[in-house]
């Protein structure tokens, strides 16, 4: 549906876009809410041109649904959520240096959850990723790569995660073009129209990011069948200044998989999150769905930690016999 084109320049000259990066927001790990002895990690990570609180924070009532006391907290009370803030303009994601700056990203993340379990000696409490947009593809890049055996502490990460909700995250599988009108449409989102037709650099970027993100979604498919996964995607299209369009069409946003959980949500792009109040629509399909995961989680995490303890135990002692065959016999003087 194409909008009246008096209203759309009128709102391009009164509407201040930050598109170019030039208000970095640093990357940072915040606990919002933590009940008595938790028992899970709800990690939120928010999507392009989000933030860490208003991404998921409602617009008419300025309440996150992630810590205001009426809404997860009582039906959750047991969990603890932290939100993940990085830089995430469309220059900063989806610029000339995407693959590197999603992987800092996503070794910040890791990182910052590292310390913060470490720190609170709960290094095995299971992990539930809330994940909006591209915040799901930033979770998710590092879970395929930091599987070695000397980055133990890292790893702790990737035994510990139990599930992830996936709010509108393109999973393109190996079509590119879907994956590339993905990014235009983010840009679409955020971005006026005169400013991408004008400027080659952004343009370029954006088919630079639809190929991260290619990649990124193939590296993944084979670890999906480790994760309870739950794919929502958006029923309203989005306001992309000169039309209304899906920002992730459904096939992309909730793949059909063995295993998995999807839904639809009677929000757009940029408002899928952003839960009013625990009678708003989809709210009470999101919460029931982490409480069942916060029920799950404890045993099999557990049980997972138990493997991996095992299996370490049994490299390590390969890794020793090996060594000691490696080395050369000890020079007898007795004998020259």
């Amino acid at each position: 549906m194409l909008k009246n084109p008096r209203n759309v320049l009128k709102r391009l000259a009164t509407e201040k876009i930050e598109a170019t990066g030039s208000d970095i927001e640093p990357a940072a790990l915040t606990e919002i809410y933590c009940g008595h002895d938790p028992v899970v990690d709800i990690v939120a990570v928010h999507g392009l041109n989000g933030d860490a609180f208003r991404t998921f924070t409602s617009k008419t009532l300025g309440q996150c649904w992630l810590s205001d006391p009426d809404m997860l907290p009582r039906d959750l009370p047991s969990c603890r959520v932290l939100t993940f803030s990085y830089p995430a303009t469309v220059a900063n994601v989806l610029g000339k240096t995407s693959s590197d700056r999603i992987l800092q990203h996503a070794q910040t993340l890791v990182a910052e959850l590292v310390a913060d379990r470490e720190l609170a000696d709960a290094v095995d409490r299971p992990i539930i990723f809330v994940c909006h947009s591209l915040g799901g593809i930033l979770a998710l890049v590092y879970s395929a790569s930091r599987t070695g055996n000397r980055i133990e502490h890292l790893r702790s990460i990737f035994v510990s995660t139990y599930g992830i909700l996936f709010l509108a995250t393109p999973h393109g599988g190996s079509d590119k073009a879907k994956l590339g009108s993905f990014a235009q449409k983010l840009v679409d989102s955020f971005v006026p129209t005169k400013m991408v037709d004008t400027s080659p650099q952004l343009v370029a970027s954006i088919e630079t990011g639809s190929e991260v993100l290619q990649e990124i979604t193939d590296n993944f498919v084979p670890l999906m069948k480790r994760f309870c996964m739950y794919f929502f995607w958006e029923q309203h299209k989005t306001d992309l200044i000169t039309k209304y369009d899906y920002v992730v069409e459904q096939s992309s946003a909730a793949p059909i998989l063995d295993n998995t959980d999807r839904a639809g949500l009677p929000y757009d792009h940029r408002s899928i999150c952003r839960f009013a109040s625990r009678a708003a629509p989809g709210y009470r399909i999101v919460a029931a769905a982490l409480r069942r995961y916060v029920r799950d989680a404890p045993d099999i995490v557990a049980q997972r930690w138990e493997d991996e303890k095992s299996m370490m135990q049994s490299l390590r002692m390969t890794e020793a016999r090996e060594l000691q065959h490696s080395r050369p016999p000890l020079y007898d003087a007795g004998k020259a």
